[in-house]
């Protein structure tokens, strides 16, 4: 009825004002005619602004019926409740082996032989073979060294022996001189005082020449000893080096500790070094040059996988270790694996610069049966069967309106609606076990505040079956 008395009183109005408007002589001079024109202008201005007027003055009458009529409710209700919080996931291996380089000095190395990704390897093979001729010529000439140091100790103890011997000589001459110049000196008593004095002073010279033979033998002996031990030490360090040449030559066929998949890494040396994030290079193949302890393969056991998950803050009090996992890896969705939660981290994934505004927490599930098609970093579709809840009260995820950073949701207070703050401790399925809301109490499932502003705003999609109408 209020609608009708507005639209009739401006149409009154409207009339009114086109009466006395319109009101002129029959035969109009040249100033009624200008009065004319600027009498029709003001007409249409009239007109206009009480037609706005009236469309206004529906429009508020029609919203403020939409917030008590077109608004869907829910009611809150108690019920038991299994969780089954929905995550993504991604394969990854728990046991596996990286194959590198071997920590070879001398520059980068060249691959020979390399097992192709997706091979199936057994501990023991050799997964990647390099040139080995490097090596090979330093073993050759290490050998080489070898053999002239163990000939140079030979020449070394022979030239000492036949020292011994010339010193074994000298020693008996001398030691006989001075045995024949004591002799002479005992004479002093039949010759005479001068060829006394000669006989002593020959005595002196044989015995100073004794005394220096003795230190040159030992001399001898020290020098052909050291002679001998450096010519060892030239052997020992050949040896060294032909030992290490021959184990680099070994250490040129890199065999795998481990069974698995072989997966070939990247070469990041293929643009020669030069890598930012996001750039594809290619693997590593034969031919390629790589640098000492540079990763070129991975041996993967496939046997033994796991599924790395993330689940939000919400949903972390509701998983334990030990619930039930279904798995549907991305590319087999008719393939269901079944698995159990392994641990559930204690504290936010991500650093301080992480962009993501919302807690994740990781979560890690040990898949029961891993087959063959099971390959690391392929994504899955997880299911985990969190808590049963029972008697909490629930709504529908879609009644929960995120208002200032905060959970809202709008409870019915007669003909109008209040706005009200919650907690969500649980989510699942599109229903949302809240806090601060009492049993029986009805709820929007849309923003009223939208609604109210048009029929577009307002239009809600299918109610979920959990609350009942209004």
């Amino acid at each position: 009825m209020k609608k009708t008395s507005d639209l009739d009183g401006a149409h009154a109005r409207l009339s009114g004002v086109s009466r006395r408007l319109c009101t002129v002589p029959q035969q109009p001079s040249g100033k009624q005619i200008k009065m004319r024109s600027w009498k029709s202008n003001l007409l249409a201005t009239v007109c206009a602004l009480l037609v706005a007027g009236a469309t206004a003055s529906c429009a508020t009458n029609s919203s403020a019926a939409s917030s008590d009529s077109d608004v869907p409710l829910v009611t809150v209700r108690r019920t038991d409740l299994q969780v089954r919080v929905n995550a993504m996931g991604e394969l990854r291996a728990t046991e596996s082996t990286n194959i590198s380089a071997p920590p070879i000095a001398g520059g980068q190395l060249q691959i020979v032989k390399l097992v192709k990704t997706g091979s199936v390897v057994k501990p023991g093979d050799v997964i990647v073979e390099f040139d080995p001729s490097e090596q090979e010529y330093n073993l050759a000439q290490n050998k080489s060294d070898y053999e002239q140091a163990e000939q140079a100790i030979v020449k070394a103890t022979d030239d000492a022996a036949v020292q011994v011997a010339q010193d074994k000589t000298a020693l008996l001459k001398a030691g006989y001189a001075v045995r024949q110049a004591e002799l002479d000196v005992s004479k002093k008593e039949i010759v005479s005082a001068i060829d006394a004095q000669k006989n002593q002073l020959a005595l002196d010279e044989a015995k100073r020449a004794l005394a220096q033979l003795q230190q040159d033998i030992q001399s001898h002996a020290a020098s052909n000893q050291a002679a001998i031990e450096v010519s060892q030490e030239k052997a020992n360090k050949a040896k060294a080096a032909m030992e290490l040449a021959q184990t680099n030559i070994d250490n040129m066929r890199v065999k795998t500790s481990l069974g698995g998949l072989m997966v070939v890494r990247e070469n990041r040396e293929a643009n020669g070094g030069f890598f930012f994030t996001g750039m594809t290079l290619p693997d590593y193949h034969e031919g390629d040059q790589a640098y000492p302890g540079s990763v070129i393969a991975e041996v993967i056991n496939v046997d033994k996988m796991e599924l790395a998950a993330k689940v939000s803050e919400k949903n972390r009090g509701n998983i334990k270790a030990g619930q039930a996992v279904e798995i549907r890896v991305d590319g087999m969705p008719e393939r269901v694996y079944h698995g159990t939660v392994k641990n559930v981290a204690g504290m936010v994934s991500g650093g301080f610069f992480d962009d993501d505004p919302s807690h994740m927490f990781d979560v890690t599930i040990e898949i029961d049966h891993p087959d063959d098609m099971l390959r690391p970093d392929f994504g899955a579709q997880l299911v985990i069967q969190g808590e049963n809840l029972q008697h909490v009260l629930c709504i529908p995820r879609q009644a929960v309106f995120e208002k200032d950073g905060k959970e809202t949701v709008y409870v019915r207070s007669g003909s109008s609606f209040e706005q009200r703050e919650v907690k969500v401790t649980s989510e699942a399925e599109g229903v949302a076990v809240v806090e601060g809301l009492s049993e029986g109490t009805q709820v929007a499932l849309v923003d009223p505040v939208k609604t109210a502003a048009g029929p577009a705003a307002g239009a809600a999609g299918p109610t979920p079956t959990l609350g009942g109408g209004r």
